[in-house]
């Protein structure tokens, strides 16, 4: 039987103290413990990236980290990244490319991508994409999720920078985003051909 033990962490901008059994995944922590569902749970294996936080400014799958392994790290799920009335930049994007359709998937995107950011505030179309290898989305397609990266890197660039260390910045309440789509690539070799191609 798995001892317990005491993790002391920084959960979502807060220090917090759990004991333990000393051979529960993350994963669980936040949701059973710390009721923070955002993060989900898919393959259990590292592979779908649906569970996906960010640990120490990188993206890491919940599901295969143990919670010692925590011990005074910096942790941000999915309910980290945005406030009630402010939107994850990312967030944003999604919802203006209308990349999502069930959503299961989306938190990890989001996490993926915002980690991303946060080591690379520019980054270019074939980087957004090896950032975004470890998830998978089976309904909605790759491309306009990448898109939606694209567009909100060159959005937060223009973001006051003290705001974007959490990539939090003001929600557009409805209105109108404040930039427009750059030109990029019409293929996305991840979203299965060419757009443009008539339909048989």
């Amino acid at each position: 039987m798995s001892e317990n033990i005491e993790v002391n962490f920084r959960l979502n901008g807060e220090n917090v103290t759990i004991r333990t059994k000393a051979n529960r995944r993350l994963l669980d922590v936040l949701r059973d413990d710390f009721h923070l569902t955002g993060t989900k749970e898919g393959c259990s294996i590292g592979e779908c990236g649906a569970c996906t936080v960010i640990v120490d400014r990188k993206a890491v799958t919940s599901c295969l980290m143990l919670i010692g392994s925590c011990e005074g790290r910096d942790v941000i799920t999915i309910e980290g990244v945005s406030s009630p009335d402010r939107l994850n930049p990312v967030q944003r994007a999604i919802l203006e490319h209308q990349a999502i359709q069930c959503g299961f998937c989306t938190p990890g995107f989001v996490m993926s991508a915002t980690a991303l950011l946060m080591e690379n505030p520019n980054p270019t179309y074939e980087e957004i994409k090896v950032a975004l290898s470890g998830n998978l989305c089976r309904c909605t397609g790759y491309k306009q999720i990448i898109d939606a990266i694209y567009d909100a890197a060159q959005q937060a660039n223009r973001a006051d920078p003290a705001e974007w260390d959490r990539n939090i910045i003001p929600d557009s309440g409805g209105r109108p985003l404040p930039w427009q789509p750059l030109n990029k690539p019409e293929v996305c070799e991840l979203s299965g051909g060419n757009e443009n191609e008539e339909q048989s």
